[in-house]
């Protein structure tokens, strides 16, 4: 029996753990909380996930809220006019429907499967030292989350990041008594020239079902506003004063709105970066880094657990393909560019919306409204933006694929 230590235990790191276990792997995970800590503590992310990544949570039998949860049925994309109406404004179902459901709610669920199904669960704040004590015991050490000197172990590629500096001032709101939209639900997604973005969608929290507000502020803008915020009383209230001056139509569905619990509530930046996948520890040992570890997105495209889910899933099938064989430095840099042949497009693709859109990129998202072909072949390629490469990000297949699809 292989023995593999994951330092993480969030989307990735307990997927990948669960999936080990079910091919008769000895698998410890390290989490720096407890799943009470976890339950009781700060919302982590909005992780809206799209039909591959949950199709992969059921392959693993880990889809425990596909009752609970409500679902996303589609996308809507708005862009103001300036003057108080929509510019451009469309929305298209998607094919499978998305899911969110709060992390401090899945992750204690899954930290229970995890030890249920065998494995076993350190509550540790690792550090480097605790990094080669694993390294000495392990055939291999993952490690899927980490600051401070952890995090210093995985240089940052410079050829593969776009970015060196924070690109959007980012902050979370999770509220209840938002009025649904009337159509089916959705992903509100509202893109507000040289301002940032705003998006909002159903999911489910400790509570019970509720919507998350997703700012996206351009540094140095009015959305830019966070940190001199202090409660999470204001906060609520600086959320609703964007939306109110932005986006009146948003703020018609948000008449009675208060906040899931003080804990609902975040704010921070961070560059979108992608590190060298191995670490190498004092000794010599190495480690290999997992999901935002290695490939850091903004949270513009939605693709954080995702990439998670689809990272977890890659490495999985590096391990279990690599048998008997020793798992060198090398394993570890070909697992790394195995997930890398798909992460890239994610990251290519979040990076682009990050800058003002191209001329050929507003002339697809404007003609989605008169055309549902283009509104949902873009709806449905947030679940594998691979896709986007086709007809999107190139002036010349923009322009061929809609003069295809008006013809």
């Amino acid at each position: 029996m292989r023995t593999i230590t994951i330092v993480g235990a969030g989307q990735a790191g307990l997927q990948l753990g669960i999936g080990l276990l079910d091919h008769g792997y000895d698998v410890t995970i390290v989490s720096n909380r407890t799943p009470d800590e976890i339950r009781a503590g700060k919302v982590m992310s909005s992780q809206c996930m799209f039909g591959g990544a949950l199709a992969r949570e059921r392959s693993l039998g880990l889809n425990r809220w596909d009752d609970a949860c409500p679902p996303v049925e589609g996308i809507s994309f708005t862009v103001p006019d300036g003057s108080g109406g929509k510019a451009i404004s469309w929305a298209s179902r998607l094919d499978v429907p998305a899911q969110s459901v709060d992390q401090r709610v899945k992750m204690p669920a899954w930290m229970n499967e995890f030890e249920l199904r065998g494995g076993k669960l350190d509550f540790t704040d690792a550090g480097v030292e605790h990094l080669e004590s694993y390294a000495r015991s392990s055939d291999l050490v993952i490690v899927a989350a980490g600051k401070g000197d952890i995090a210093r172990l995985f240089e940052r590629d410079t050829e593969r990041s776009t970015y060196d500096a924070p690109q959007r001032s980012l902050a979370l709101t999770y509220v209840t008594g938002m009025r649904p939209r009337e159509e089916h639900s959705a992903v509100s997604f509202n893109l507000i020239p040289g301002v940032g973005e705003y998006f909002v969608f159903p999911a489910l929290t400790t509570s019970g079902p509720c919507e998350i507000m997703v700012f996206e502020g351009v540094p140095g803008g009015p959305l830019d506003c966070w940190r001199d915020v202090r409660s999470p009383a204001e906060h609520l209230e600086t959320s609703l004063r964007l939306v109110r001056q932005f986006l009146p139509w948003e703020a018609e569905r948000c008449g009675d709105l208060a906040l899931t619990d003080d804990n609902g509530v975040l704010a921070g930046r961070f560059p979108p970066t992608v590190r060298k996948p191995v670490g190498v520890l004092p000794s010599g040992a190495t480690v290999l880094g997992l999901a935002d570890v290695v490939v850091l997105n903004d949270p513009i495209t939605g693709q954080g657990s995702n990439n998670a889910s689809k990272c977890a899933t890659s490495y999985l099938s590096s391990i279990l393909e690599h048998g008997d064989r020793p798992f060198d430095r090398e394993f570890q840099r070909q697992t790394f560019e195995r997930y890398w042949d798909y992460a890239q497009y994610v990251a290519g693709w979040t990076n682009a919306l990050l800058a003002p859109p191209p001329p050929h990129a507003l002339e697809l998202l404007g003609a989605a409204g008169a055309h549902p072909r283009i509104a949902r072949r873009f709806v449905n390629g947030f679940d594998d933006p691979r896709d986007f490469f086709h007809w999107f990000m190139d002036p010349a297949l923009a322009q061929g694929y809609l003069a295809t699809v008006a013809a």
